[in-house]
């Protein structure tokens, strides 16, 4: 070789080569397969897999397994990935070896594991509902939900009165929004024109500041994206009554039309409800206003307001 290629060669060996400081040592690659090999183990722990079932699902030998297990030996990159998914893990995840989770979170890991899909996009909600940044927020906005006649805007107008707060009526801020009275709205626009508008001046309404009591109409949780909205920025509460006083209640208003065919009207009514409940139990709160004087709901109301908790 001659001097002008054995200085080139010298050259390139330093880019060819980690510097020392970025080599991991004999040490430091033990410790990270103790770590791995526990990470795996207590998983598969939690997830009641025997090494032979793991290792049958992630295709290979038993006695690799244990291996990896024991922290004892290397293990291929494609293997591991196998193993991961058996596990139920992304490779980031089984490879994640940061600090160790308490027995609480280990809990709460164990009991998202065995929620189905349609049980566990519904818990990830309300734990970003109850105990995100909006918490705080969301305590500031009162959402008061249920059919007519449960008295939203009577108790709804109390307690904005006893806490300081605005009292907005959704119904009344969509006919000012759209300069038409309701039967008007839907006459023009139909069911799914009139939910947009719904939603926009929902969203208008919770964006125009803090400290609002909000009635919203009966038939708002029929609109999953609105009534997600609602959920996620206020705390929600049902005032739930029976058929029959939800009917006495809006004959009481003045309103008879109800009351054109009762037998038929009571038995929609009752449909819509059956329909309806397991949207309106999604709610943060229920308060039950059958059999109760408005003194009586209100207070049941404010205790509803001021309680802590799920």
């Amino acid at each position: 070789m001659n001097d002008e290629n054995h200085t080139l060669a010298a050259s390139e060996t330093p880019a060819l080569v980690a510097p020392p400081e970025m080599r991991p040592d004999a040490r430091s690659d033990g410790e990270f397969l103790l770590a791995l090999g526990k990470r795996v183990r207590e998983t598969r722990d939690r997830r009641g897999q025997t090494r032979k079932q793991l290792a049958r699902e992630a295709g290979v030998s038993e006695r690799h397994l244990a291996h990896l297990e024991a922290g004892e030996g290397n293990v291929s990159i494609v293997l591991l990935r196998h193993i991961a998914a058996a596990l139920g893990l992304s490779l980031p995840e089984l490879l994640d070896l940061g600090a160790e989770e308490s027995v609480e979170q280990r809990l709460v890991r164990r009991i998202l594991e065995q929620l189905p899909r349609h049980r566990l996009e519904d818990v990830i909600f309300r734990l970003m509902r109850d105990y995100g940044q909006e918490e705080a927020a969301r305590r500031n906005r009162i959402a008061l939900i249920g059919l007519r006649g449960a008295g939203k805007t009577t108790l709804g107008r109390r307690l904005a009165t006893e806490l300081g707060f605005r009292f907005v009526e959704l119904d009344a801020e969509i006919e000012r929004d759209t300069g038409m009275p309701m039967g008007e709205i839907f006459a023009l626009y139909g069911q799914s024109g009139y939910r947009r508008i719904e939603q926009r001046c929902l969203r208008r309404a919770l964006d125009s500041g803090e400290h609002t009591v909000l009635a919203a109409g009966g038939g708002i949780v029929s609109q999953t994206e609105t009534y997600d909205l609602l959920l996620s920025r206020c705390l929600t509460i049902w005032l739930r009554a029976s058929p029959d006083e939800h009917m006495q209640r809006v004959s009481a208003q003045g309103d008879l039309r109800p009351m054109a065919g009762s037998a038929e009207a009571m038995e929609d009514l009752r449909r819509i409800l059956s329909a309806r409940e397991s949207q309106y139990m999604r709610a943060d709160r229920v308060v039950d206003t059958s059999g109760q004087s408005e003194d009586d709901s209100f207070r049941a109301l404010r205790a509803a307001v001021t309680e802590r908790g799920g």
